[in-house]
């Protein structure tokens, strides 16, 4: 199967939903190559960069759970190198 090669950067402004996303990293981490997390103290929130290689559907899949959950917003960047 093809996989691609993406960055998402997501912003959390509800504590809340940390640990209904870190459930989801866990659950995609075969395909997690890196994690960088951030707290923002001064503005109360939290910035994550996640660097994965998947197939375009899991990413995809990934990216909209995380969004659809409160106070989280996902912006997905996709690079051109695959592999099968």
């Amino acid at each position: 199967m093809e996989t691609r090669v993406a960055v998402m950067s997501i912003i959390v402004e509800n504590g809340d939903s940390v640990e209904k996303l870190n459930a989801l990293f866990h659950e995609h981490g075969e395909y997690i190559i890196g994690r960088m997390g951030i707290p923002y103290r001064e503005r109360g929130i939290n910035i994550i960069s996640i660097a994965i290689d998947a197939p375009q559907d899991v990413i995809s899949s990934l990216s909209g759970k995380a969004g659809n959950l409160a106070g989280v917003s996902v912006k997905t960047a996709f690079s051109a190198v695959t592999s099968k």
